[in-house]
């Protein structure tokens, strides 16, 4: 593999990691066409290692909040103020168990330290399914074909169409959608999605746009879904990393050291980037315009593969 390759398939990978179009699909496609072979499943990991950077990076306070939540839940110290209450980002005092990251009334993840706790339960929870899927599916990966990556385009493209409509039917009634944001996210809810984002591990399902729609099929509101979905994907990355860890060796052997590093650099930057993008377009409730560019390339995918 070249510089030249390797930069484009970290563009790929920064770009369509967080918009809901398969990075995994987009990467078989591109290894297919610069006739690369078998490429060694760890790379793709650690392309995939470079936008969680970018995801901590984007989150970085969000995440801080949880941590702290789990530091006083462990500790039994929730009684205390928190840290944050100082933060110059609120011209007003803190009530007891809430932070001003974010206004707690909209933050229905780390608003209250009540609703952080149980988004670090859907957290654990939504990855232990991933985690069980993902191992299924770590073994399928490299004998799937083409053209199976190709269904799974048009499959994700219906997840983004259905959920869209789900969520206009939901928004009819803003009052039930409200509460049920309030109440955070349950353990069923957390099962439901970790068993999509299990599903968009395979070639052609995207993991963002999979998991989004199975956060909003579940009755969580949209905005808190995609950021949920991009905090759940922080250790199913990770585990995903450890899985693979082994062929370290193999991936410095086969393809270098100078193209592993300046792919992850163009998948880290791009990734960032195409991350604050998705989540303006999140909020717009747009999602379902990628489906105009995944049924296209699902169905020529089938013709010529």
């Amino acid at each position: 593999m070249t510089v030249f390759q390797s930069i484009i398939l970290g563009v790929l990978q920064g770009i369509a990691e967080f918009l809901p179009v398969s990075s995994s699909g987009h990467l078989k496609v591109a290894q297919h066409f610069f006739g690369l072979g078998e490429v060694p499943l760890l790379f793709d990991v650690m392309l995939h290692l470079a936008t969680l950077a970018a995801v901590v990076l984007y989150f970085r306070k969000k995440i801080a909040r949880l941590f702290l939540i789990l530091f006083r839940w462990i500790f039994h110290r929730e009684g205390e103020v928190s840290p944050c209450a100082s933060s110059k980002e609120s011209a007003t005092p803190s009530p007891k168990g809430q932070c001003p990251l974010k206004t707690p009334e909209n933050d229905f993840l780390t608003g209250t330290d009540e609703l952080g706790r149980k988004t670090i339960l859907a957290v654990i929870f939504a990855t232990v399914v991933t985690g069980a899927i993902g191992v299924l599916t770590s073994k399928l990966i490299p004998e799937l074909p083409l053209k199976l990556t190709c269904a799974g385009f048009l499959f994700t493209a219906l997840l983004l169409t259905f959920s869209a409509k789900w969520e206009k039917r939901k928004t009819e009634n803003k009052e039930i959608k409200t509460e049920n944001g309030k109440r955070g996210i349950s353990i069923l809810q957390a099962l439901f999605i970790g068993f999509m984002q299990g599903v968009g591990t395979l070639p052609g399902v995207s993991r963002s746009g999979s998991t989004i729609a199975g956060a909003q099929f579940a009755g969580v509101d949209r905005a808190s879904a995609g950021e949920f979905s991009f905090i759940v994907s922080i250790p199913a990355i990770l585990g995903a990393f450890i899985l693979e860890a082994k062929d370290l060796g193999e991936v410095s052997s086969q393809i270098g050291a100078l193209p592993v590093f300046c792919g992850c650099l163009a998948s880290f930057s791009w990734g960032y980037f195409s991350l604050s993008f998705l989540m303006k377009i999140i909020r717009k409730g747009k999602l379902e315009w990628f489906a105009c560019y995944l049924i296209p390339l699902g169905v020529l995918g089938l013709i010529f593969f």
